[in-house]
């Protein structure tokens, strides 16, 4: 890393700033952002949309835990497979695009669902849906670097994890309710027409950049690779990455697919009840994202302690599940889902230590990076959920109860473990990259100022 550029007034002035053709945190910032947003929405609630659904998937297709966790892991693998290219490729061809190629994936594979009834074309729809989901969100987080001033940043960045929620909330309720009402091939199918109406909002809003003359102009096809290899080799990108691994995937597995069952087969609640509690789950995660985005920015310093304190209160939370006898009463369980939801705000901390260590050409890669850590996690989770629930439990969801879900729930604590360790150790060497980098902006993000180091 180079000599850092403050953004807060500490150290030495950076060097001359491009021109701008709109004003940063300006009204046309906000009206790109909020167009971008509902692209994010929509993303979000296809992605856990099979949350609600698995047990009427595994009826429908007539498959086992194994064969459901596989539509996840799918989903998941693909999205998590194409962060690096994706990241690379957001980089030289710009928000806009990828965000126009990632909702017509989406929709396609959304209005695909609706109608097939084998497990191999549900499969099929499955990675289509990975592959588009893949380009939404660090696109939107790209728009939101370039579009906000460097102080304003990491407040867009915890809203836009914030508002993208209202797509889990949707998931958990209107489409549980329509699924129930209409059934499967309706409900999928309307759901999946929304991406027309989002379609005319980006091409008519979005723009890539507020500058004259934007940098990614000067990125070439050759220079992909050797960018997301800088990204890499930077300490804080690799903290940003071990963050979202470790904070997002237990809130990520439980909305998107083993939830649900473990609320109604494993804690015996209604459907409705599990519907309530995965809604106050995504309200949860709405109302402290405000929270933890004002503490990233008044204790820059302090980012990891953070992630750390929110991830250790999610494993004190499973482990009182797990080790309660029996079923857990209703408000233990309603404890669980508010605490391991504000994984999702501790998540959003990743990138903005991707933001804080890269400078804005490779903020795209970067992210890439960072955004394979909670998928990678999720992948890994759901699919030992379900490796182990057919070893407990092999005569398929009728069988599955308290026991089998505590044997499967508590594989989350070695990757949780796992995600610890290397925090600490990732966060040790980015914190002495830093001072070696540039001593006077250490100092000033020591003393709760933003900067950056480039």
């Amino acid at each position: 890393m180079s000599r850092g550029e403050t953004v807060s007034g500490a150290g030495a002035p950076g060097p001359a700033k491009p021109a701008l053709n709109f004003a940063l945190d300006g009204r046309r910032a906000w009206a790109v952002w909020l167009a971008a947003i509902t692209v994010y929405v929509l993303a979000v609630f296809h992605r856990t949309s099979l949350g609600v659904a698995g047990l009427q998937a595994a009826e429908r297709f007539g498959i086992s835990s194994a064969e459901l966790s596989t539509f996840t892991i799918v989903q998941v693998f693909v999205y998590a497979a194409m962060q690096l290219p994706v990241g690379a490729l957001l980089d030289r061809f710009g928000s806009k695009r990828l965000l126009g190629v990632g909702l017509t994936l989406v929709t396609v594979a959304q209005l695909a669902f609706a109608f097939v009834d084998s497990f191999a074309a549900a499969l099929a729809c499955r990675v289509l849906l990975g592959m588009g989901d893949s380009m939404v969100f660090i696109a939107v987080l790209r728009l939101a670097a370039l579009w906000f001033s460097p102080r304003r940043t990491p407040m867009v960045t915890q809203l836009t994890g914030l508002l993208g929620q209202l797509g889990a909330l949707a998931a958990a309720g209107p489409l549980a309710a329509a699924l129930d009402t209409f059934g499967w091939t309706p409900s999928y199918a309307v759901a999946a027409s929304l991406g027309v109406v989002t379609g005319v909002i980006l091409v008519a809003i979005v723009k890539d950049s507020p500058y004259a003359d934007h940098h990614r102009d000067e990125l070439r096809l050759a220079a992909l690779a050797r960018t997301l290899r800088q990204a890499w080799l930077v300490p804080g990108t690799r903290l940003g990455l071990w963050t979202h691994f470790t904070s997002q995937f237990a809130a990520n597995m439980f909305t998107m697919l083993w939830g649900f069952p473990f609320l109604v087969s494993g804690q015996g609640l209604s459907a409705q009840t599990a519907s309530i509690l995965l809604m106050v789950m995504t309200a949860t995660s709405m109302a402290t994202s405000p929270v933890v985005g004002t503490l990233v920015m008044r204790y820059p310093f302090s980012r990891s302690t953070l992630v750390m304190w929110i991830v250790v209160a999610g494993m004190v939370a499973w482990a009182a599940v797990l080790l309660w006898p029996g079923r857990a009463p209703l408000w233990l369980l309603a404890v669980l889902v508010v605490t391991i939801a504000v994984g999702g705000p501790g998540s959003m901390i990743g990138f903005d230590m991707a933001r804080t260590f890269n400078p804005p050409t490779r903020l795209g890669s970067a992210s890439g990076i960072v955004n394979t850590g909670g998928f990678i996690a999720t992948l890994t989770a759901v699919a030992l959920v379900g490796v182990v629930l057919d070893r407990v439990a092999p005569a398929g969801p009728s069988t599955w109860d308290t026991d089998a879900f505590r044997a499967a729930m508590a594989i989350q604590f070695p990757v949780w473990g796992l995600g610890l360790a290397q925090i600490w150790r990732y966060r040790r060497k980015t914190r002495r990259a830093a001072l070696e980098s540039d001593p006077e902006a250490y100092a000033a993000m020591q003393a709760g100022q933003n900067v950056t180091f480039h």
